[in-house]
């Protein structure tokens, strides 16, 4: 008897242990610049206008097994913004639009993770311009293993899409530039 509930709470701990080795956590790289917060969004129905964030940071946890636990925590510095003009950066970084002097940060924390074949929904919480809204983001796996110094990767990519309004960002610049596109690149660092 006592054999027989040795070997099973053994069974019982081996299976929770591989359970939990599948969930790890992992630091944005931001600092080997393997990491990108871009967007774009119409100008005035004629072309797109690209532009990123240069300066954030964040975090994020995945577990294939289990999406639902999958997290992610980013921070924006938003003055970083950078369209490649730097008259069109300031005018951005204005109360007209970023308005960074009042709201220095822009934040994204899930809420929400789920496995739709081989895509990611994370629905979470986007605070820009001193307004909170739930965003959902589709997300894609690019790759995961080991790296050339010792450390152990995981790379995603995600895109999605906010309304400025949802955001108090009221300047108009016509009916086609009323959303702007994300488009999110990131490869993180298992800690």
């Amino acid at each position: 008897m006592f054999k027989k509930t040795l070997l099973a709470m053994t069974g019982a701990s081996l299976l929770l242990g591989s359970m939990t080795a599948n969930a790890a956590d992992y630091k944005i790289d931001k600092e080997g610049q393997h990491a990108f917060i871009q967007f774009r969004i119409q100008h005035l129905g004629y072309s797109w206008l690209y532009g990123t964030f240069k300066d954030f940071d964040g975090s994020f946890t995945f577990d294939e097994k289990n999406p639902a636990a999958d997290k992610v925590n980013v921070t924006i510095n938003t003055s970083s913004v950078d369209t490649n003009h730097a008259e069109r950066d300031k005018h951005l970084r204005s109360a007209d639009f970023l308005n960074t002097s009042k709201n220095p940060q822009a934040t994204f924390k899930s809420t929400e993770v789920k496995k739709e074949g081989d895509e990611l929904k994370i629905t979470g919480d986007l605070t820009l311009n001193g307004v909170t809204k739930p965003v959902t983001l589709e997300a894609k796996m690019l790759g995961e293993g080991k790296d050339p110094w010792g450390g152990y990767r995981a790379g995603f990519e995600a895109e999605g899409e906010i309304a400025l309004k949802d955001f108090n960002i009221t300047k108009d610049l016509g009916p086609a530039s009323q959303t702007v596109q994300l488009m999110i690149s990131v490869e993180g660092v298992r800690q």
